[in-house]
């Protein structure tokens, strides 16, 4: 199923430890929730708490146990179809919108599914632990701690949509303020080589390593900021469709949007941000969160224009951001904060292959109409995140934390 020469022997012991934070982590996350939170969807891109919970499992049921696992059998057979996200190499699917409908299983037979799912995958790395079986557990553990962002995203979506405006949870990740100024940054120029290489855990779409060429350029030394985004606002930027392209002016116009995700004023006609910590007045300092590529980019085009310091701004190609991560590691804002759109729409790299079998629908069907976003966030979990990773949805999502950072032409 798998190429071994790309994936190196990996340790068992090590594998399950990591198998078993992760797990623990999921649940966790749902702690401060109720089983009514964990229930309720609040539009289609979104799913229930429950159902990613539930769908991360049946990951390791169908990838790892089914084809391991002597006498195998499934915990309820009907779960491979309701927890069934896009796989269509497996078999049915329940309808994505209409996953907050499943009001069965309970959230309480989903955790006793995990528990036996979790047992069942310790058996088998304690008697069946080959390179292939130690791989997909370690595909399961990057899946699930991609759900474990969207499980946040989701359920930030959820609390906004609710008059009481809930705190998710006050000891929630912080996304610290940088008042630094402004400034550019020379970026790497010439022929970059990109991509992963090696032997650690990457995603089919980061690879294979290639050579790139950036033109001269420079990069901002840190993402945009609430300030400067309130700017934006007031100078009537989400009015003017000379800063839009026409798909995202046609966007703005038939949802009727006027600021970023979650931006709301209160009585004092003041800007409040709606976040995990509940709804806060807006922070100045801190990176602008939950915009669209369409605001991106047309973001870039009215800075360059009025702020000063900020002719010829742009949206970074995906290539750049990689060059200037390389060379900048210690800087704090690349990763944890926020995921930056880029100019670059996810393709695939020369050489491209998916990996065989039921995983290779894990990224390439996608790669159309959507763009690039390089970093991570602060609801990325710990140590999911690396330079070559390339994350992407389509030009008009905002639930996510997606932020800016700005790029130009010329040192």
């Amino acid at each position: 199923m798998l190429d071994k020469t790309s994936y190196p022997s990996l340790f068992a012991d090590e594998i399950a430890k990591q198998f078993h934070l992760s797990r623990k982590y999921s649940t966790n996350l749902i702690s401060n929730l109720s089983p009514e939170d964990c229930q309720a969807q609040s539009m289609e891109d979104a799913s229930p708490a429950k159902w990613h919970l539930a769908h991360v499992t049946w990951f390791y049921e169908v990838m790892v146990l089914k084809p391991f696992e002597e006498n195998f059998a499934y915990w309820n057979p009907e779960f491979a179809v309701l927890f069934n996200s896009y796989y269509n190499g497996i078999g049915d699917k329940h309808p994505r919108s209409k996953r907050g409908l499943l009001t069965r299983p309970s959230l309480t037979e989903v955790l006793e599914w995990r528990t036996n799912i979790e047992a069942r995958v310790n058996q088998l790395i304690k008697e069946k632990a080959s390179d292939e079986l130690l791989w997909l557990i370690q595909l399961g553990i990057n899946h699930e701690q991609q759900h474990q962002e969207l499980l946040l995203t989701d359920i930030h979506h959820l609390f906004s949509n609710n008059s009481l405006l809930p705190t998710y949870s006050s000891q929630s990740k912080q996304i610290s303020p940088d008042a630094k100024p402004f400034q550019w940054i020379q970026g790497v120029s010439g022929l970059v080589e990109t991509g992963h290489e090696g032997n650690g855990f990457h995603f089919d779409n980061e690879g294979p390593k290639h050579s790139a060429f950036n033109q001269p350029h420079s990069i901002a030394n840190r993402l945009v900021s609430n300030s400067e985004w309130l700017q934006f606002l007031e100078d009537g930027g989400y009015q003017n469709f000379q800063w839009w392209l026409d798909a995202g002016w046609a966007w703005l116009q038939a949802e009727n949007i006027s600021a970023p995700l979650y931006w709301r004023r209160d009585a004092q006609n003041q800007f409040y941000r709606f976040s995990l910590q509940g709804n806060s007045p807006l922070d100045l300092n801190a990176p602008v969160l939950n915009i669209s590529y369409f605001e991106a980019d047309a973001f870039a085009r009215w800075a360059s224009q009025h702020l000063p310091g900020f002719a010829g701004a742009r949206l970074p190609t995906e290539f750049e951001w990689e060059a200037f991560a390389k060379v900048n590691s210690q800087s704090s804002d690349l990763f944890g904060k926020a995921w930056q759109w880029t100019s670059s729409n996810y393709s695939p790299y020369p050489g491209y292959q998916p990996w065989s079998g039921i995983a290779g629908e894990y990224n390439g069907k996608f790669m159309i109409n959507q763009m690039v976003l390089r970093g991570s966030s602060a609801y990325t979990p710990d140590g999911h995140s690396r330079s070559t990773y390339r994350n992407f949805f389509q030009t008009n999502t905002r639930w996510q934390m997606t932020g800016l950072r700005l790029a130009k032409d010329g040192i």
